[in-house]
């Protein structure tokens, strides 16, 4: 009996192996239906709690009285030096961020996405999360993930990002699976 159920447990973690490999990349949902006409950039949110030391805190923070800030650019912040703005917000630190919009893809295909970010996102694309980073970090990226963009068009994106202290950072990058993703340009984005 004991053997039976080690070959048993045996299989499957090897089914659950074997179907983790085959999952194949996240299906990204279109805007349905497309916008007809956007402004560029993204529509942002913001709160600035006494303190941020994860994703938890943030979301808790923009629930209890987020405030629209100025729309960003795109998703191209680079880092900054310790002590200047976090993206429109007018603050340095503290301050969390809950960002929707659009994010253009020019073809259909298989698509690698990732982000940098200091410090937290969760983001989502196409009704997808595609990036997760909970805690306090440096401007690193965020694992990349494999997507399937069905048509080109918009598809929707909405993030939850947070910066406590010292420098902060936060980059959309993509590229045609199996190559290096690369900056999205600011064009790419609209609400």
């Amino acid at each position: 009996m004991k053997q039976i159920f080690s070959l048993g447990l045996a299989a499957a973690f090897a089914l659950v192996a074997s179907g983790a490999a085959m999952a194949g990349p996240l299906k990204l949902a279109p805007a349905d239906p497309q916008p007809s006409s956007v402004k560029p950039g993204l529509k942002v949110w913001y709160a600035y709690p006494d303190d941020v030391k994860g994703l938890g805190d943030a979301k808790r923070a923009l629930a209890d009285g987020a405030k629209a800030g100025p729309p960003l650019e795109g998703l191209d912040y680079w880092d900054t030096e310790d002590g200047m703005d976090t993206m429109t917000s007018g603050q340095a630190y503290k301050i969390a961020a809950r960002i929707e919009g659009y994010v253009r893809f020019d073809a259909p295909g298989r698509y690698t996405i990732d982000f940098l970010s200091n410090d937290g996102l969760e983001a989502f694309v196409g009704g997808q999360r595609v990036a997760l980073a909970t805690a306090r970090r440096g401007c690193e990226p965020i694992d990349a993930t494999e997507v399937e963009v069905p048509k080109a068009g918009w598809y929707p994106i909405q993030a939850t990002y947070f910066q406590r202290l010292g420098t902060a950072c936060l980059h959309m990058r993509a590229a045609p699976a199996g190559t290096k993703p690369d900056w999205m340009p600011n064009s790419a984005f609209g609400y």
